[in-house]
């Protein structure tokens, strides 16, 4: 079998095993599905009662930064995953079977990205329930959902990198909490941006979150001409950054994290 073939082939065993132990994990299940209706609900109710947005209802404002925060939550279980794994001793009888190094990593970020599109699954229908509506075409809606997917599964070898750095679920945890906080919130996912200080204006014009949520409005017609729009770059061409942000994750963080993964199968 080939250097290609082989890591996939061995990836999809891992992500079928994954998904078994997903099916017979409850809380994980509940998380997925309780979740995104915890947060749209309390977003759009809570939030949406206080904050005006020019021009366009605050739902419609609301859910794309709640989707783009859905999946880097999503993408995390990736790297909750691998400690959990790491700590039970279960990549020590891995490492005794003739397996591609990468296929752990393939397989565990394949099955985490089923995760995430239940995750989105349950959240649109969600917001289509409480008012949030797409202003554009079919595909272009696909394009948007699809495009955070692909941020999903970028994430996710991000976390899987932090994880194998660090090899305990309480330190991956609190360092992803605390490194995903400033992200999620100094960014337009909730609010206008524009009304910020400046020092946090520039921050969250140029912050990944911050493009992703454009791309996703921009795609879902979830925008309104009465909105002040950034001049930044990542603001102006949000798809365009949204996809050199997936390439420029992939391309460091997926070799990064096999060779993270290698030390920690010879350590």
């Amino acid at each position: 079998m080939n250097a290609v073939a082989m890591p996939l082939a061995d990836g999809l065993t891992i992500a079928r095993r994954n998904i078994k132990k997903i099916k017979r994990a409850p809380d994980m299940i509940g998380g997925v599905v309780m979740l995104p209706i915890v947060l749209v609900l309390m977003f759009a109710y809570v939030f949406g009662s206080v904050i005006d947005v020019p021009g366009m209802s605050y739902k419609d404002f609301l859910l794309p930064g709640i989707f783009v925060q859905a999946v880097i939550t999503g993408a995390q279980i990736t790297g909750y995953s691998l400690t959990t794994d790491l700590e039970k001793g279960i990549y020590d009888r891995f490492r005794s079977l003739p397996m591609a190094p990468s296929a752990v990593l393939i397989g565990q970020t394949a099955s985490d990205l089923l995760m995430n599109v239940a995750s989105l699954v349950v959240m649109g229908s969600m917001g289509l329930i409480v008012g949030w509506r797409v202003h554009t075409s079919p595909l272009e809606a696909i394009a948007g959902f699809a495009l955070l997917l692909l941020f999903a599964y970028a994430f996710s070898w991000v976390t899987a990198a932090v994880a194998l750095a660090l090899r305990t679920p309480a330190s991956f945890n609190n360092v992803v909490t605390m490194l995903s906080f400033p992200l999620v919130f100094v960014s337009n996912a909730f609010i206008d941006s524009s009304r910020l200080p400046t020092p946090l204006r520039v921050f969250a014009d140029w912050n990944p979150v911050s493009t992703f949520t454009q791309a996703a409005r921009d795609l879902f017609g979830n925008t309104s001409s009465a909105m002040k729009m950034s001049s930044a770059w990542p603001m102006q061409n949000a798809i365009a950054a949204s996809l050199i942000w997936i390439a420029v994750l992939l391309v460091v963080f997926v070799p990064l994290a096999t060779r993270l993964y290698k030390r920690t199968m010879t350590s």
